[in-house]
């Protein structure tokens, strides 16, 4: 049954031959890794509102300048990215770029924060896209946990799916919420040429602030930021697109930018034109539809294409995270169940782990978007500001022809992306000092499995390990619960190994059974010699295990092995099992941890 309800969630298993087949063009691709960059336009505004709005709402109109100032970091986040792509055509992009260049430690902060902003890109898309729901619908507003919890199950399955399947389903909704919002600027901007919308709105560009600082400033730019957390996913996964990979990533990368870059500088234009005040039950964007249309059809059709892809946008992270996470498990900083392809060919060990650990962070912020952008975005401008660092050492070692304006550009993106990550450190400390905490934890961990792979594989190794101990022999020990085929046909196995060093074990909880019991086993295995153990607490594990380790330790003296050989009964139906005390299982768990004990189960199988 288990397996029906798998082939009916994800579908039929894929041949691996069949991989090509799944890597994604250039029309998918822009779907799947610009939602997280694109869906940034529905709160990246606001926050920068947010800011301004501390000293008053005349401050408004500096949301124009700051904007300008974002999307000057958008083009050298860009065109730096561009270049990694062609510099790093196998994909990894920070992690890559910053071990190679920075060194393993910068290489590693970088790819954890990735990590764990990928986790992030999946609670925040969801819950802001369960806030623009609930915008529209107040009356859901107490179950915003559980619907975003909804969303993550629907999205780990789609895309557990397979990465053209979920990319197909996934690209309407996207290319739906690009045309609402150049449906909604264009009207907009047509409505205030023509005069419809009052210019008393808002105050005119140039007005003096009292309050104002520099330091506010650039809270406000690096709260704006938060529209670029997605842009360097692209540069990530190289792999998933269709040959020639870095070419069409570099054009996907470049439609994407442009794309963002005309929906955030006409919602921060209509946000700053309209007036438009942050409420904390309606987005702005929300607001501005709701001015421009009414709570006409059209209002609905953008919030609702505004939710999707808000929601959707976690699919960015659910295309990034497996190919990082195989990046890093390569180099054995992870486990390596994260390189293992799933029935679909996808990495599904690791969009499982995504799905299940940004549940798990919707539940402890319980769904508040605004308490997650900033821990968000700070943990994407670190990879930023090393990935840049990294290319600026690349260039100055290698100089290539041209690398001048390389070199350029990319001291542009990490000089900004450095103040973006400080600013966010000084004006948001209390909302971002996880980071600080998480980040050394997650280095360290690491090292640790890196150490515990290094430690495996030597001794494994044939060149550097001990000579293995020669065996002489081996005494074989049945544990038995009564006179069964489960115990006849365990014993005839030991038999076939060894007649001669067979002990039966039989654990009593009485001497009256203990009595009865050896005089059934002298009557029906009078040839196999029988070793009873009182238990004076009712416990089998304890006098047997005691009794295999006294086995052993005189055992080894004549380099003898002692096996344990279980027997087991099967069931016919999986769910008999529930029925029975799984004796066996116990057994087998606590001998396997044993030192020099081989544990083998014998099983029989019931038919009825």
């Amino acid at each position: 049954m288990v397996s029906s309800i798998k082939r009916f969630l994800i579908g039929r298993p894929l041949k691996s031959k069949d991989l090509g087949e799944q890597k994604l063009n250039k029309t998918k691709a822009l779907a799947i890794l610009s939602s997280d960059a694109l869906s940034s336009v529905a709160y990246g505004p606001e926050q920068i509102l947010i800011v301004l709005l501390t000293v008053s709402a005349a401050a408004f109109w500096y949301s124009i300048p700051i904007a300008v100032g974002v999307l000057v970091l958008l083009i050298a986040l860009i065109l730096s990215y561009r270049q990694i792509i062609f510099a790093y055509p196998h994909g990894g992009g920070a992690y890559v770029v910053s071990k190679e260049n920075l060194g393993l430690n910068p290489g590693l902060v970088a790819g954890g924060s990735l990590l764990v902003d990928y986790i992030l890109t999946v609670a925040v898309s969801v819950s802001a896209g369960t806030d623009a729901i609930t915008s529209a619908f107040p009356n859901l507003h107490p179950y915003n946990v559980p619907i975003a919890i909804i969303f993550i199950v629907f999205i780990t399955i789609l895309n557990l799916r397979g990465v053209t399947e979920s990319a197909s389903f996934l690209a309407y909704p996207v290319y739906l919420f690009v045309l609402a919002l150049f449906v909604l600027i264009g009207v907009g901007i047509y409505r205030i040429l023509t005069g419809q919308v009052p210019a008393g709105l808002h105050t005119p560009i140039g007005t003096p602030v009292a309050g104002i600082s520099l330091f506010l400033l650039l809270k406000a730019f690096a709260s704006g930021s938060s529209a670029l957390t997605g842009v360097e996913a692209i540069s990530n996964a190289i792999p998933n697109f269709k040959d020639p990979g870095p070419k069409n990533a570099a054009k996907t990368l470049a439609a994407m930018g442009t794309l963002l870059a005309l929906l955030f500088s006409g919602i921060v234009f209509l946000a700053y034109y309209y007036g438009t005040t942050p409420r904390a039950d309606v987005t702005v964007v929300s607001q501005i539809a709701e001015k421009t249309f009414g709570r006409s059809f059209m209002y609905f059709f953008i919030q609702g294409t505004t939710a999707l892809i808000l929601i959707l946008a976690a699919n960015t992270g659910y295309s990034a995270f497996p190919l990082l996470a195989v990046n890093l498990a390569k180099d054995k900083f992870i486990p390596r169940m994260f390189t293992v392809r799933g029935d679909r060919l996808g990495y599904s060990n690791g969009i499982i782990i995504l799905g299940i650990l940004s549940i798990l962070l919707i539940i402890g912020f319980k769904g508040h978007t605004g308490q997650l952008i900033p821990l968000y975005a700070v943990g994407v401008f670190i990879p930023f500001t090393m990935s840049q660092t990294g290319m600026i050492v690349k260039w100055i070692r290698e100089k290539p022809k041209g690398w001048v304006p390389k070199l350029i550009t990319n001291a542009t993106g990490a000089l900004i992306s450095l103040i973006v990550t400080f600013m966010f450190f000084l004006t948001k400390f209390i909302q971002v000092w996880p980071v600080l905490i998480f980040l050394p934890i997650i280095i360290l961990m690491f090292h640790k499995i890196r150490k515990h792979y290094e430690a495996v594989g030597d001794q494994l190794r044939i060149t550097t390990c001990e000579a293995a101990i020669p065996i002489e022999g081996n005494v074989l020990i049945v544990p038995v619960a009564g006179v069964t085929h489960v115990v006849e046909n365990s014993i005839n196995y030991a038999k076939s190994l060894s007649p001669e060093q067979i002990i039966a074990v039989y654990v009593a909880f009485d001497r009256e059974d203990e009595r009865k019991f050896e005089e059934k086993w002298k009557q029906w295995q009078p040839d196999v010699r029988l070793v009873t153990l009182h238990s004076h607490y009712r416990s089998i594990i304890q006098p047997l295990t005691k009794f295999v380790d006294t086995v052993q330790h005189k055992a080894s003296e004549s380099n003898y092995r002692v096996t344990v050989v279980i027997p087991q009964f099967i069931p016919k139906e999986g769910w008999h099992h529930i029925l029975h005390n799984q004796s066996s299982l116990l057994i087998k768990a606590f001998l396997l941890y044993r030192r020099n004990i081989i544990v083998t189960t014998v099983p029989f199988h019931l038919k009825k």
